[in-house]
């Protein structure tokens, strides 16, 4: 290979081992891209060499993610989707060398995060991993740091409020551990997207929580590298999955733009903040799955870059606010199984909804609704295996009483012209039937039956019984 090349990548190939490589004989690479290959052992000659970008994920490494990693000045790193197990190494940076971005996603590591974590890092990505603990508050020496995602594990503790001092913070995802407790009233000034779903949060929310949470109230500002655009808006190199329109979804290019909140499957009771409405430019907000009562906050209705909206599987009560039918951009939203009722709004995106958005609202109408639900009011309800069972052995039985029917007025009808035929024809009858049987004794049987009959002068002027001597 070229001996001055830069940027290498081999993605997708079957690259099964590198350290004997030619790839290891290349002074001045920086990128090297090895992702979805079938590489078992690390590449040993990254650790002699000045590259700041190493993707290696989705391969087959197993083992203990190498100590000496640590040691590396500016690297981005990317070590998602293999095998390595053991606990991440206790020295996560230091103070000479640093890496700037760490992604240890979809492994098998476990026990907990270093408590020894300082450096200039801008992404600690260990979600789906098997880590235990708490989080080590020395997170907060990471200065730098925009995504901290530690989704999918073991993680028991309070709500890391702390983590507001870190000053460039953008994306919060705390998702399926088992963190627990109230939510303190806390700031967080250029938080983007926020996800702590499914965890054991309890509590109320105050009405003024959202007051601070300045950067999903407007866009601001964006300046990055030329190599981090995407369609023309800048992204994050991160990944991960959020709750999107009833959908589970994978952000692999995450916009910078885009802004997110998730508090679904909790246990937060109480009223929905009214200063919700303040997040002006929010794309997703899930509320489900948790035990909010009173109404819905009318200051939804100032969320105009809304897509995706879900209250549902709470216990809201009253309408649902009109100000949303003025929402061009909400294309889902989920009301169910609460206990609202009143009028549904009348706008062109809840025309658009599934029925199943609004059912378990007994309360509910309206012609949007009716328009909606029109085609689940005019078929049958669903019946249970026993009715459906019981339905086909009644349509079994008249089935049998529609033959019945048809068929004992033919017979009757087949037994009087039967009889009209053999009484007034006997001759045409006998000689139609003898040249058609070809049984000798059938024959002679019907014979003697006609020969007993009277004749025919007998059968049109029968005898009349002497009358009475009425004398």
């Amino acid at each position: 290979m070229h001996k001055r090349l830069r940027w290498l990548v081999l993605s997708g190939n079957h690259v099964s081992a590198t350290n004997k490589s030619p790839v290891s004989d290349l002074p001045l690479l920086y990128k090297l891209h090895l992702s979805g290959c079938s590489i078992t052992e690390f590449p040993e000659f990254v650790k002699s060499q000045n590259i700041e970008r190493l993707d290696i994920f989705n391969n087959k490494i197993k083992g203990q993610v190498p100590g000496w990693l640590w040691t590396l000045s500016n690297l981005t790193l990317d070590l998602s989707e293999n095998n390595f197990n053991g606990s991440i190494p206790r020295c996560l940076g230091n103070l000479k060398y640093t890496l700037r971005d760490l992604n240890l996603r979809q492994n098998r590591l476990h026990g907990g995060l270093p408590e020894n974590i300082f450096g200039r890092l801008r992404t600690l990505d260990v979600g789906h991993n098997q880590l235990t603990g708490k989080l080590p508050r020395s997170l907060i020496c990471f200065s730098n740091l925009e995504v901290l995602n530690v989704e999918s594990n073991m993680i028991n503790d309070t709500f890391p409020f702390w983590l507001r001092s870190l000053p460039e913070l953008k994306i919060l995802v705390l998702r399926s551990n088992a963190f627990h407790g109230l939510m303190h009233q806390t700031s967080f000034p250029k938080l983007q997207i926020i996800d702590i779903s499914h965890n054991h949060f309890n509590g109320a929310l105050p009405s003024d929580y959202f007051v601070k949470w300045i950067a999903m109230s407007s866009l601001g500002t964006v300046s990055d590298q030329p190599d981090e655009m995407y369609m023309g808006y800048y992204y994050y190199q991160d990944s991960m999955v959020l709750m999107n329109k009833g959908l589970e979804v994978e952000l692999v290019r995450i916009l910078k733009i885009f802004r997110a909140l998730d508090f679904s499957g909790n246990k937060f009771e109480g009223e929905i903040p009214r200063s919700i409405g303040q997040l002006k430019e929010l794309h997703v907000l899930n509320f489900s799955n948790n035990a909010f009562t009173g109404h819905i906050p009318s200051s939804l209705g100032n969320l105009t870059a809304l897509e995706s909206l879900d209250v549902s599987q709470n216990q809201l009560s009253g309408e649902i606010p009109q100000e949303l039918g003025s929402l061009s951009f909400l294309s889902y939203m989920n009301f169910s199984h609460n206990q609202l009722s009143g009028l549904v709004p009348g706008g062109t995106q809840f025309r658009r909804q599934n029925c199943t958005s609004f059912e378990g609202n007994m309360g509910l109408s309206g012609p949007s609704l009716d328009e909606i639900c029109r085609d689940i009011h005019a078929s049958t309800p669903h019946e249970t295996p026993e009715s459906e069972e019981e339905e086909e052995e009644e349509e079994e039985v008249l089935t049998w009483i529609t033959a019945v029917k048809g068929v004992i007025p033919g017979i009757a009808f087949g037994w009087v012209i039967g009889y009209i035929l053999v009484y007034y024809k006997p001759e045409w009858f006998m000689n139609h039937f003898v040249q058609s049987s070809e049984d000798a004794a059938a024959t002679q049987l019907i014979k003697e039956v006609f020969d007993n009959l009277p004749e025919e002068s007998e059968r049109r002027n029968p005898k009349q019984p002497p009358c009475p001597n009425l004398d």
